[in-house]
């Protein structure tokens, strides 16, 4: 893999990087790497998100289990300009720690957090916590977080968005869901918020296209996460399955995957090294090419048994009325992201009856996966990890 220069190279090179608000005729800017070796150009693109005229880059920065604040900064430095974290991760160490690696950048940059509250009240004290935390005084999205049905997004948390904006605390609206094919259409016709956080990857693509569609139509800021199919890459080398998880240029075939539609403005792929950095930032270059088709099937094959593709098919299915779909995920912050503590934390959020349920107990699965997800046995091990 190519370097990129570092940040004392673009210091010393005296690179102007583009900063939030940039004209679109200015929206392709080239960093030529300065390595003794002959490199591609490498390149900042940019895509407005939706109707609120943000122009981001299309590779953003998910927050989430980035523990290292000089990848944060380093990618600023190299003119990223989106960044996401949340009142929740890490107990409300992450905005902290990403609101200090941002400081010098603040007014370059485009910033949103979200909110699991459930409560007007709540909400709105969450966000002055927020802006505190992240030591700034107003949010470029500010999000409602995880919210999986219509009947979640309360007229109390619209409010408090409303009141956030009118204050000058939020300039647009957010909501972040993992069951986009109930909320999206919802959320397109009543026109409730300005941006949506959905899950989509190459994996989700045949289900997900068109809520996206009927998103983007609708005017709404579409931004993806979950790019990665479950973040797999965070396996290291002496794990035995590492060489299937870093099939050579698949991490970067899905991101490219991802920007290849159109409806899609920016993207959140989680961060916590350079290495990742400098790929992630290299997907803004380099067209998804008939290659790396050969590179995901393969990659497919792998998955296939592990990772849920949210279609919400199994819905109700589980004889003992398990969310198969919201364990599984837990389950990928894990085994995934490395997040085991955040799995924990949702897995001991579900009620009693459902987190003390053992799939052992049951002679036969009624859960069956148009795709092959091994759910039995996923959802078995998630109880043995979490319970």
């Amino acid at each position: 893999m190519k370097t990129l220069p570092t940040r004392r190279d673009f210091l010393a090179m005296g690179l102007a990087l583009p900063v939030a608000g940039i004209p679109a005729s200015q929206s392709l800017v080239q960093l030529k790497s300065v390595s003794r070796s002959p490199s591609p150009a490498l390149e900042l693109r940019y895509r407005t998100l939706g109707k609120t005229g943000l122009k981001l880059t299309s590779v953003g920065f998910g927050c989430m289990i980035t523990s290292d604040a000089s990848v944060i900064e380093r990618a600023a430095d190299m003119g990223i300009n989106y960044f996401d974290t949340a009142r929740s991760y890490q107990s409300g160490n992450n905005e902290r720690m990403v609101g200090a690696a941002l400081k010098r950048k603040r007014k370059e940059v485009y910033l949103s957090t979200k909110t699991h509250a459930e409560t007007q009240q709540a909400a709105l004290e969450h966000l002055e916590t927020s802006l505190r935390e992240l030591g700034t005084d107003y949010l470029d999205i500010w999000y409602l977080h995880g919210k999986e049905r219509p009947e979640e997004v309360n007229d109390g948390l619209l409010e408090a968005q409303r009141i956030a904006k009118q204050q000058g605390k939020i300039r647009f609206s957010g909501l972040s869901t993992h069951e986009p094919q109930r909320v999206y259409p919802w959320v397109a016709k009543n026109h409730a918020v300005d941006v949506v956080l959905t899950p989509y990857n190459f994996t989700t693509g045949e289900t997900l296209d068109p809520l996206i569609e009927t998103a983007s139509q609708a005017g709404l800021g579409v931004v993806a996460m979950k790019v990665m199919a479950g973040g797999f890459r965070r396996k290291k080398p002496d794990d035995p399955i590492y060489p299937k998880l870093k099939r050579e240029g698949a991490m970067l075939a899905m991101l490219k995957w991802v920007l290849k539609n159109p409806r899609v403005d920016t993207t959140i792929p989680s961060m916590t090294d350079m290495d990742q950095l400098e790929e992630n930032f290299r997907a803004m270059s380099e067209p998804f090419k008939p290659a790396d088709e050969g590179v995901l099937a393969k990659q497919m094959e792998f998955l296939k048994p592990l990772y849920c593709r949210m279609c919400g098919k199994c819905e109700g299915t589980c004889a003992r009325g398990l969310p198969v779909a919201a364990i599984l995920r837990y389950l990928s912050y894990a085994d995934g992201y490395g997040q085991f503590a955040l799995g924990r934390e949702k897995f001991q959020e579900l009620p009693a009856e459902m987190a003390a349920a053992r799939c052992s107990e049951c002679e036969s699965c009624t859960v069956t996966c148009p795709y092959g997800v091994q759910v039995a046995s996923r959802v078995h091990r998630a109880q043995e990890l979490f319970a």
